[in-house]
């Protein structure tokens, strides 16, 4: 990206340009045909963006399509955020139908929860490959464009299980600590053009996911584990992740913010001792 302009050095100035509306801007979203991917879509949407649809599940995108029923705002790419290839191909379909690309959400993620005696090598390679090489692969392709127009926003999707150690996470814990790192890394590099990096990660969240494999005894213990006592939604979710996209959070960069209920803070958390 050698050559590509950078922010104005004028704080008050760069505070003047972004503070504005953010109607037609255009985010990319991968995962973006369910769960928390949809929810940030909805919300963009809903606040003015032009919004392109990746994932890898063509069905399920192409009914996600119809829902959304906003032909004109949204673009609708199935690829592997694993793959160069068609990671470099969806940014050029963003770019040949809006012009631009103001904000990135890697939230594309898979999991696979396994002891760790028992985690294959092809597993834990499909999982890192993903979640950790997924977003390294949107970012190095979606950046070039993001700084031509002057700038933008990358929010990638980690999970508190990056933060603090789990069972039968190895594989996803250790995808998630990576691109944590990962996120600052691309934050300091990226700041000379324009282009801010943050993270949200989520604690427990009611997918579709968690409710059909989180029996009533994990859903209690969750609820006891959480100071706030209850699963977020995906709907809080995505107002962390697009407070992150937009002109709102033109000064932070570098940073992951837990959206946990105040699961990771607790500590040991033991409700015995809250109560």
């Amino acid at each position: 990206m050698k050559g590509l302009r950078g922010p104005p050095r004028d704080g008050d100035r760069i505070v003047q340009e972004t503070q504005g509306s953010d109607k037609g801007r255009v985010a990319l979203v991968t995962g973006a045909a369910r769960g928390i991917g949809l929810a940030t879509t909805e919300l963009l949407l809903k606040e003015g963006w032009k919004v392109a649809l990746l994932d890898i599940e063509g069905g399920n995108l192409e009914a996600t399509m119809g829902r959304l029923g906003e032909p004109e705002a949204t673009l609708a790419i199935v690829a592997d955020v694993s793959d160069p290839a068609q990671v470099k191909a969806a940014v050029q379909q963003v770019e040949e139908r809006f012009g631009r690309l103001d904000a990135l959400v890697n939230n594309a993620g898979i999991a696979i929860f396994k002891p760790l005696l028992e985690t294959t090598f092809e597993e834990w390679s499909k999982v890192l490959a993903v979640n950790l090489s997924g977003p390294f692969l949107c970012t190095q392709a979606a950046a070039p464009l993001m700084a031509a127009g002057g700038g933008g926003a990358i929010v990638n999707i980690t999970s508190i299980s990056g933060l603090r150690a789990s069972t039968l996470r190895v594989a996803y814990g250790t995808s998630k600590a990576g691109l944590a790192q990962l996120t600052k890394q691309q934050a300091i590099e990226l700041a000379q053009h324009g282009i801010r990096v943050n993270a949200v990660a989520p604690g427990p969240v009611d997918t579709a996911m968690a409710k059909a494999v989180h029996s009533p005894e994990i859903r209690a213990a969750y609820h006891d584990a959480v100071p706030l006592a209850r699963y977020g939604l995906e709907s809080e979710l995505a107002q962390a992740i697009v407070f992150l996209c937009s002109s709102r959070a033109s000064y932070v960069t570098g940073q992951v913010l837990a959206v946990d209920g105040g699961f990771e803070a607790t500590g040991i958390g033991l409700p015995a001792l809250r109560s």
